[in-house]
């Protein structure tokens, strides 16, 4: 992989909100499920991923930046060796400040006895990252998802309930196989979740926009009402209007591990697609009630 400061187009002064949000717009273009069958685009998004994975981690960034791992997050051999043997009897040579040719590092491991001071060398496998789209109901509900790659692995990710967007999960062990017997890396899957017609999210609550017809608003009455578990009864107060806000205690999302939050119901007064003659003749002769019609600005 190429410099992950060059894969996202960022600088190497970038911030963590600047990182991500190169990520994201590179993600979104060059996602596999946005071009099919481009193998172009597919190996675009791995590295944007694995740069992104890098990066993210302020650890792994500030090792990669003093050149103790690669692009790929591998272990460079000089670093490891220096930090085996750092503090002992050859500590010394291998310092920045001792003016030794970085080349003395190899020429002093093979004329130790070759691969013998390499059996324990042992380095965890790097992380990749993948993009994971679920609906706005499994991921307030919780869900189970496959990954399905080119090569013919598969990926099992259980979605958590209440996961918001843009959330990562990690599945430890399921990255880049380790080197010489090595532990393997992570994955990193983020969660983008699709928006839904009808329920928006505010914290654990859903908020939605339900139209009643004039009947309904006027005399009240019990109406359906959907929510993320499907639907339910409710009454309507005689006498709502447009803008009536109700709640449903309990009908928002409920996160693992914490307390569900409820559902608001914002109510919108509709009218008949179709003329009403009965309608019509009532409105025109009716004298408009006991309230101000002209509002706080007057008479216009």
């Amino acid at each position: 992989m190429n410099d992950p400061y060059t894969v996202l187009g960022v600088p190497k002064t970038a911030t963590a909100d600047e990182l991500k949000k190169a990520y994201r717009n590179l993600a979104k273009r060059h996602h596999p499920d946005l071009n099919p069958g481009n193998a172009e685009s597919a190996s675009r998004f791995k590295d944007i991923s694995s740069a992104y994975d890098l990066l993210s981690d302020a650890d792994k960034r500030a090792r990669f930046d003093r050149g103790e791992i690669d692009a790929s997050g591998q272990e460079r051999a000089e670093a490891s060796y220096y930090r085996a043997h750092a503090g002992g009897p050859q500590g010394a040579k291998y310092r920045a400040d001792a003016g030794i040719d970085p080349s003395d590092l190899f020429s002093d491991l093979f004329s130790r006895g070759g691969r013998g001071d390499f059996r324990d060398f042992r380095v965890r496998g790097g992380d990749v990252s993948y993009a994971l789209t679920v609906d706005f109901v499994d991921a307030a509900k919780g869900c189970a998802k496959r990954l399905s790659f080119p090569e013919g692995r598969t990926l099992d990710v259980n979605v958590p309930p209440g996961t918001e967007d843009g959330a990562v999960l990690r599945l430890r062990g399921q990255g880049q196989p380790g080197v010489n017997g090595g532990p393997p890396g992570d994955a990193l899957i983020e969660i983008q979740i699709k928006p839904h017609p009808l329920f928006r999210r505010e914290g654990n609550n859903v908020v939605i926009e339900l139209p009643v017809t004039l009947t309904e608003a006027v005399a009240g009455g019990k109406i359906a009402v959907p929510t993320i578990e499907g639907f339910v009864s409710m009454t309507v107060p005689p006498g709502s209007n447009t803008g009536t806000k109700l709640r449903l205690r309990g009908r928002g999302i409920a996160p693992k591990g914490g307390q569900a939050g409820d559902q608001y119901i914002t109510l919108k007064v509709v009218l008949p697609r179709e003329p009403d003659q009965a309608l019509l003749d009532f409105v025109k002769n009716w004298s408009g009630g006991d309230y101000d019609v002209r509002g706080p600005l007057g008479a216009r």
